[in-house]
């Protein structure tokens, strides 16, 4: 089909990029509200959801917004245009809102309730708890409240973003404007909810909300005027951060500068207590500039996602996932070298079923090793207090060569990044910002080692991010090689982002910018090649997003040709399967359950050859394949591949956390089908593969 043709088709070829990514957040929501989730974890997926909800308005609606308000803006590639889109998420988002606080309030809250966790409002407090609370206010709370009654003299304050603020309604028969407003933003420094003494409860577990302790002890706040009401609100806004990089000199030091502006960007949602009369409303409309599409009425904490922390607050271990311990290869011990254990053959761990520390401790064991002279990684999120920026910080002491390339841009992780290269320069490492415009979304991790004559180098390379939390809810890939070839590759990458060169040319490792992406449009053409010839032909691939239009395009062309192509995409897909003539031999499915599935995989049978498999770090998305640099790694080993090609077909046969992606965009969920069907949870499965202990 040639380009003339899908351009105008795009309408019925593509789906709109952020009503997909809405689609995703659905099917998060929706493990909340799936009973067969343990109680506690369907309220973690209650708060995942608000936290994905804000970084959608954050993120993706102020982008919208912006295009929409924008003269020169037009149809996306779907062919819908900002406004339309912004209407559309308007409707799915409201329900989707709507339904979540449903769940919360008349299933999660009164079950946790059977398991003694309860969450009591005023009208439930007893005298005892009454008289505590009330002194809590006034030992905790009260001297780091700031109200601010509102006048020409005290105006409106400034509400930071996602900040949970009360708007109190006051009347004053002795001024003029008799009623009048206050607002009383809490900080942040507050928790959001407050656990009883249990020698005041009933439960073993009973908590209040930081809200209703504000509004209980609100007169005394204001003693001389009359309260008529509070009610509690909250401010998402534009979180984008706007940094020219061409005319930027010290990108560090600017973004010093520009991340306190993320926490008073333009208001783009409203969320405010469902019981928040008209007069109020308007008010807070009026004030923040919001039509009504972004102003979202809840029944409960407008700050839902602080609740994530109560899972482990409590003990009942029975309405939780199972615990279960990472396995390590049998060929890995406590006193293994993993310079010759990498020397004999590549090693793969696949997390969180297999154990992180083996690449944690590839990275100690060079900085300790006095035949290292030199480690190069790529960091895009490490989190705080990393193991890993420990180790490259002790090996730079020690005088080891030491660079790192540390993306600044990494989006809400800005701020820790920063403090991480301060850190490293500290010690003494090199510290690189990346290429000027392209992201470092590479991950990768060299050493070179002095053996005898020679030098040897050892990598790394995965799939997700060398953040240690990540990597126990995470799914991905991390393989480790001493491949002459491949770590020439990665070698030549690093020169590259320290230089600020060209592409190198590559012997065995793909990168971005293009080059993943004519790699797999190339292979996708092989497939269809064969299959035209009447070759067998099949495609899987495993991403978190699908939206490049070159590779949609080359997808639906091997379709046409007869090519099976099995896609397992997490979040966003722009491909619409099943279209007769087009597609059909197309499956597009989402898996979504305890672990969030980050690995990116591709695998092309290659028919009279030798099968091909890749990890990357790339999506399939335009950003990923023009505008950052990402490796893409062959497995070379038969038995990695095959073990890695049996993980796929698990995924492909779930029928309990997957969604099977219907032509108009839509999900249905996998079910069993047939009187001998049985439940299949791929993730389950996984686990007790590599695990002993599940």
């Amino acid at each position: 089909m040639s380009d003339s043709n899908l351009s105008d088709q795009h309408q019925t070829l593509f789906l709109h990029t952020e009503l997909s990514l809405l689609s995703f957040h659905e099917r998060v929501l929706n493990m909340a509200l799936n009973p067969k989730t343990p109680l506690l974890e369907r309220l973690k997926f209650l708060c995942i959801f608000s936290a994905n909800m804000d970084e959608f308005f954050e993120i993706r609606v102020s982008g919208l917004k912006a295009k929409a308000e924008s003269a020169v803006s037009g149809e996306s590639f779907d062919g819908l245009s900002p406004q339309l889109a912004l209407e559309q998420i308007s409707v799915r988002a409201h329900d989707l809102v709507k339904l979540q606080y449903e769940t919360l309030n008349d299933q999660v809250l009164p079950e946790l309730g059977d398991y003694g966790i309860k969450f009591l409002a005023r009208d439930d407090w007893n005298i005892e708890q009454s008289k505590w609370l009330k002194s809590y206010f006034k030992r905790e709370v009260l001297p780091i409240l700031t109200p601010i009654r509102l006048d020409p003299a005290h105006p409106f304050p400034l509400t930071i973003n996602k900040g949970l603020s009360i708007v109190v309604d006051l009347y004053d028969p002795d001024r003029d404007d008799s009623h009048n407003i206050a607002v009383v933003p809490a900080p942040r420094a507050l928790p959001r909810y407050i656990r009883l003494p249990e020698e005041l409860c009933d439960a073993e577990y009973e908590y209040v909300f930081l809200s209703s302790i504000i509004h209980s002890n609100i007169k005394r706040l204001f003693s001389n005027v009359k309260v008529l009401g509070c009610y509690q609100f909250r401010i998402t806004r534009n979180s984008d951060l706007y940094v020219d990089l061409e005319e930027v000199e010290d990108l560090a030091r600017t973004l010093e500068g520009e991340l306190p502006s993320r926490l008073y960007g333009e208001a783009i949602r409203l969320e405010v207590s469902e019981n928040c009369p008209g007069r109020i409303l308007k008010f807070l409309k009026n004030r923040f500039q919001i039509h009504d599409d972004f102003i979202y009425h809840v029944n409960g904490p407008v700050n839902l996602n602080r609740l994530i922390t109560l899972p482990d607050l409590v003990n009942r271990p029975q309405i939780r996932y199972p615990v279960f311990t990472p396995s390590v290869p049998d060929n890995l011990g406590p006193q293994t070298s993993l310079f010759e254990t990498i020397t004999n053959s590549d090693l793969l761990l696949h997390h969180p079923f297999q154990s992180f520390a083996p690449v944690v401790d590839f990275l100690r064991q060079a900085a300790s090793d006095p035949n290292v002279l030199v480690i190069k990684q790529t960091l895009y999120r490490t989190g705080s207090e990393s193991v890993m920026v420990q180790h490259l910080a002790a090996a730079a002491r020690s005088g080891k060569e030491v660079t790192v390339i540390i993306e600044l841009m990494a989006r809400f992780d800005e701020e820790n990044n920063l403090s991480t290269a301060q850190t490293l320069q500290t010690a003494g490492a090199h510290v690189v910002y990346g290429m000027v415009g392209k992201k470092t979304h590479a991950k990768m991790l060299m050493v070179v080692r002095r053996e005898g004559r020679k030098l040897r180098r050892y990598v790394h390379l995965g799939t997700g991010n060398y953040h240690q939390a990540n990597t126990r809810i995470y799914t991905d890939y991390g393989l480790l090689t001493s491949d002459k070839e491949i770590t020439q590759d990665v070698h030549e990458i690093f020169m590259q982002l320290t230089t600020q060169g060209p592409n190198p040319d590559l012997s065995k490792l793909f990168q971005s910018p293009y080059g993943i992406s004519d790699m797999f449009v190339e292979r996708v053409a092989r497939e269809a090649d064969n299959a035209r010839q009447g070759k067998p032909a099949s495609i899987i691939a495993k991403v978190n997003g699908l939206s490049s239009p070159s590779i949609i395009t080359s997808l639906y062309e091997a379709s046409q040709a007869g090519v099976k192509i099995e896609l397992i995409v997490r979040g966003i897909c722009c491909l619409r399967p099943g279209l007769e003539g087009l597609s059909e031999n197309i499956e597009v499915r989402s898996v979504v359950g305890r672990f969030l599935e980050h690995a990116r995989v591709f695998y092309f049978e290659n028919h009279d050859a030798e099968s091909e498999l890749f990890l990357s770090s790339a999506d399939l998305m335009p950003r990923n394949l023009r505008n950052r640099i990402e490796q893409c790694t062959p497995i070379q080993d038969p038995l990695l591949k095959e073990a890695v090609l049996e993980n796929l077909k698990k995924y492909l046969k779930d029928n309990t956390n997957a969604w099977l992606m219907q032509p108009d965009g839509q999900y249905v969920q996998a079910i069993n089908t047939g009187e001998d069907a049985t439940d299949f949870n791929a993730q389950n499965a996984l686990l007790a593969h590599y695990s002993d202990t599940y």
